[in-house]
């Protein structure tokens, strides 16, 4: 694979072209097949139209250590409909050929593991997929992960926690590929808690001599005030659960509907 078509090279790519535009670049998270495979299919659809500069589709798993009662909700929903690991790269898979946002799959290692890590990775790769996030996998045990993600062009971004200690944090940094994963708060996904933008200032603060990678901030960004925020103190915004409150018990066209206001209400100044 060419650095012109790899998935780090267009991951670099969307957050140059929301910089140019003067602003952080938007990462919208949607879970494969919730709230139903076809409904899902048409929000990926809207995603670029409304703003999204990089999309993540999470692949519905049983035990999300990460997420909080939203998105593990919406991950049962997708698994009680039939929605598996194949299925949500395929889904992803057409987004792409159909022009979506560079993606990137949200996945727990323990399924990456059963379904080989080469194989995934070429997978990804193959279906025009940038790359993956695992946030459950320690630094220490990236090492295959990161050697097929690196044979393919791909982008793995690593988390940094408000736990993580500087020196890890660094590291962390340096292991990542296509941009870096700030944890805005302790606890899982939500967005019934506030970001705490003191402490991500100081961590960006002390990242941004460590890489030269784009940082962006996830974990209760839910309203257009973090957005602005987090555009301001660090290179990107990632919304998920409040995404996914924002079409809850509605389906079809009802649902993108709601969050394509949903996405332009974030975006407003």
């Amino acid at each position: 694979m060419t650095e012109t078509t790899s998935g780090i090279a267009r991951i670099a790519a969307a957050f140059a072209r929301a910089k140019d535009a003067g602003r952080g670049a938007l990462i919208a998270y949607l879970c494969a097949g919730d709230p139903d495979r076809a409904t899902s299919a048409a929000l990926l659809g809207a995603m670029g139209s409304e703003g999204a500069d990089i999309v993540e589709i999470g692949i519905p798993y049983g035990d999300p250590l990460a997420d909080g009662p939203t998105i593990a909700a919406a991950a049962q929903r997708a698994l009680n409909g039939g929605m598996t690991f194949n299925a949500a790269l395929e889904l992803a898979a057409r987004a792409a050929a159909s022009g979506a946002p560079p993606i990137l799959m949200f996945t727990y290692y323990n399924p990456v593991l059963q379904y080989g890590v080469e194989r995934f990775a070429g997978d990804l790769a193959a279906r025009g997929i940038c790359g993956a996030i695992v946030p459950d996998v320690p630094l220490e045990e990236t090492g295959a992960l990161r050697a097929a993600f690196a044979a393919s062009g791909l982008a793995l971004p690593l988390l940094v926690a408000p736990t993580t200690p500087p020196a890890r944090a660094r590291a962390i940094a340096a292991a990542s590929e296509g941009f870096v994963y700030i944890v805005s708060r302790l606890g899982v996904t939500s967005a019934a808690t506030e970001p705490d933008f003191a402490w991500i200032t100081d961590r960006v603060a002390g990242l941004r001599a460590a890489t030269q990678l784009p940082l962006a901030v996830g974990f209760g960004i839910s309203r257009a005030a973090h957005v602005r925020r987090a555009y301001e103190v660090a290179d990107g915004a990632i919304v998920g659960s409040a995404l996914i409150d924002s079409y809850a018990g509605a389906i079809g066209s009802a649902a993108v509907d709601r969050a394509r206001a949903f996405l332009r209400g974030l975006q407003a100044s």
